[in-house]
C-alpha cells in the first residue's frame, strides 16, 4: 500500500516500500498500463510545516509494439522520483511541481504521484532491435523475415531525372 500515517511521517521519516497494481482503482480509461505493478520505493520525510518530500524511484516493465514491425517488445522502466507535498494554503500549493494534500487529511497518498510518474516515464517508441527492417509499406510484410514481392517504390520527384537518364542510353 502506498498510503502514509501523516503523525508517523511528523514524527520520522518512514520507508516507501509499495507496489501500484495494475487493477488499483486511480487508473482511469485509456491510461498506458505497465506490464507488472508499479514498484516504488524511497523515503517520506517532512519538510517543514506542512510539507512532505518524498525521494525515492519507481520501477515496472512495459510491453510496447515495436515502432517498425508491430511485434511486442518487453523493456524495463525505472525512474528517480522527487516531490512536493504540501497542504492548502502554503504558498507554493499553486506550483504545477508540488501535489496538495487535501486539509486535515490522515494520510498521504503516493499513488497519484506513482501514476503520474509512470506516465511520464512510459516509453512511446521502442524498437526491436536497432537494425528493425519494419513493415512493406505497401503489403504489409514483416521485412525482418525476407524481402516481399512488391516492386521497389520510387518517389516520384525523381521521374524527370530517371526519364532524361532513360533518354541519353
Amino acid at each position: 500500500m502506498l498510503c502514509y500515517d501523516i503523525r508517523e511521517v511528523e514524527r520520522q521519516a518512514v520507508h516507501v516500500d509499495g507496489d501500484l497494481e495494475l487493477d488499483d482503482p486511480i487508473w482511469t480509461e485509456g491510461d498506458p498500463r505497465p506490464a507488472t505493478p508499479i514498484h516504488a520505493t524511497g523515503r517520506l520525510s517532512r519538510a517543514g510545516a506542512g510539507r512532505y518530500y518524498w525521494s525515492g524511484r519507481i520501477s515496472t516493465s512495459a510491453t510496447v509494439a515495436c515502432r517498425r514491425c508491430l511485434k511486442d517488445v518487453s523493456t524495463s522502466v525505472s525512474e528517480d522520483v522527487h516531490v512536493l507535498f504540501v497542504e492548502p494554503g502554503d504558498e507554493v500549493a499553486d506550483d504545477p511541481d508540488t501535489y496538495r494534500i487535501p486539509a486535515h487529511a490522515p494520510t498521504i497518498d503516493l499513488r497519484p504521484v506513482v501514476r503520474e510518474q509512470w506516465m511520464l516515464a512510459a516509453p512511446e517508441f521502442v524498437v526491436c532491435r536497432e537494425d528493425c527492417r519494419g513493415l512493406c509499406t505497401r503489403c504489409g510484410a514483416d521485412l525482418n523475415a525476407g524481402s516481399c514481392s512488391c516492386p521497389p517504390e520510387t518517389d516520384s520527384r525523381w521521374a524527370g531525372l530517371t526519364a532524361a537518364r532513360r533518354a541519353s542510353h
